[in-house]
């Protein structure tokens, strides 16, 4: 189906962008409101015609020519049609992005792909119930690539200009979704940047600076000092993407989203993708103030807590759980750990008494500095620590394939942390185990868990190989 696009403006008129999405024809998209045009002037350009200096003074910087690449064919990747599966084959994606698609060996799409981009693919708006593990980041990158190389600007483009913008709530989710878009993207040309608090700010900003950039994925409170100091715009932004929108609900983030939001073009005028795991009044009401006309996808979350992960809970007194944790850290069934706790300070002290006890592991809290997170991140990924210990936050971008267990030393308060962190495990159809210890401090919590989950849970007795 050949469709327009409208409203995509980089401050001035340009064609209606026609894109051919064979996949999504049964879902013809409404046409936005145009975006009004705005002076040359403001855009860096003088009364008379001539260049000058973009916003803030800065000069337009070109994008770096690319090294020449050996040519590739979709027909080297080949996948078989499946039925009641979608294949990336089937979404008439550009080359380009295909090439990424093969080299990561994604042949199928998963649940909340197959739903969501039939429609984000034609420029709609999506509201997306989802769980991390899920493929959900996949899914708008894919997205975003794919509008980016359909859609080229061929207008002259500033530094600081992102055209996508994808907003987590913390650093490590953050850095995930870049590694992610690196590996999706590194055919396609495209630059992605990530702007962080607790890192240097000058060295993202020269990161920034050194070419025209794409994707700019951050946190919102570092993305407001960008835009403060002036060093980034947002008005020629055409995705905007919000992750994990009841996590920054709950983090109080939602003041400065609602300000960087203000500051991209009108919901009719970009396209928005907002992921949540719940729909919650709240979120509902936000993604009404921040969408056009959206498609609604939900992926329910007992699919991904129930089907994938072995879920154990174990009633102990609060003297036990050391033992048993680290009795199962030791034992032959466990490759790699994520321990959680629900405070900052309990944190602290299980990491030190499992590093007294012999035990190779790392911590992941808001109070450790973000060079030595993601320096502990990439030794749990290597294999050169076996367990994390982590507070909830943290533990939100922890994207690492494979790990075994995961542990809650604390049952979570908010029902809800309970499925982010068995998430953390069974991620993407693999399998996993995670096992609770309900003691005399919070068993109390565990109806709010069972009503949450739509099952009971089974509380046993640890096995006594656990005990000894």
């Amino acid at each position: 189906m050949i469709k327009s696009l409208v409203g995509r403006l980089s401050g001035k008129n340009e064609p209606a962008r026609e894109v051919a999405q064979a996949a999504a024809s049964a879902h013809p998209k409404a046409p936005r409101k145009d975006q009004s045009q705005k002076p040359q002037a403001e855009k860096g350009h003088a009364a008379d015609g001539q260049p000058a200096h973009g916003k803030g003074g800065k000069k337009r910087r070109p994008r770096k020519p690319k090294s020449a690449q050996q040519a590739w064919s979709v027909e080297e990747f080949a996948v078989e049609p499946k039925e009641g599966e979608t294949r990336f084959h089937d979404l008439a994606l550009r080359d380009e992005l295909m090439h990424g698609i093969a080299d990561l060996g994604f042949h199928y799409c998963s649940a909340i792909q197959a739903q969501v981009l039939p429609h984000t693919l034609q420029g709609h708006d999506a509201i997306g119930k989802a769980q991390t593990g899920t493929g959900k980041t996949a899914a708008f990158l894919i997205t975003i690539f794919n509008d980016l190389l359909v859609n080229p600007v061929e207008t002259e483009r500033f530094i600081g200009e992102p055209r996508a913008l994808v907003i987590a709530p913390t650093r490590e989710l953050v850095m995930q979704i870049a590694a992610d878009a690196a590996d999706l993207g590194k055919h396609t040309g495209l630059n992605t940047v990530t702007l962080i608090g607790g890192m240097d700010y000058q060295k993202q900003l020269n990161r920034l600076q050194r070419e025209v950039v794409d994707l700019v994925v951050a946190t919102p409170g570092r993305l407001l000092d960008f835009m403060g100091r002036r060093d980034l715009f947002l008005d020629h932004v055409e995705v905007l993407v919000l992750d994990e929108a009841d996590r920054m609900l709950d983090m109080g983030f939602i003041p400065q989203v609602k300000r960087i939001v203000r500051a991209t073009p009108r919901k009719e005028d970009r396209q928005t993708l907002l992921f949540s795991a719940t729909f919650t009044q709240d979120i509902i009401n936000l993604s009404q103030q921040w969408t056009f006309e959206p498609v609604t996808v939900e992926i329910e979350p007992e699919s991904v807590a129930t089907d994938s992960v072995d879920q154990k809970i174990y009633l102990v007194s609060s003297e036990q759980r050391f033992r048993i944790l680290n009795n199962l850290i030791r034992s032959d069934s466990c490759s790699s750990l994520i321990v959680f706790a629900n405070r900052r300070d309990q944190v602290r002290r299980l990491h030190e008494r499992l590093r007294k006890a012999g035990v190779k592991c790392g911590v992941l809290s808001g109070e450790i500095p973000q060079a030595k997170r993601t320096r502990t991140l990439e030794q749990f990924k290597s294999g050169e620590i076996k367990v994390l210990v982590a507070t909830d936050v943290a533990g939100r971008g922890i994207h690492v394939d494979g790990v075994s267990h995961v542990v809650n030393y604390n049952l979570p308060e908010d029902p809800e942390d309970y499925v982010h962190r068995i998430g953390r495990t069974g991620r993407a159809g693999a399998t996993g185990t995670s096992i609770s210890f309900a003691s005399e401090d919070d068993a109390f919590l565990l109806p709010d868990l069972e009503a949450l989950l739509g099952s009971p849970l089974e509380c046993t007795h640890p096995p006594e190989e656990l005990l000894g």
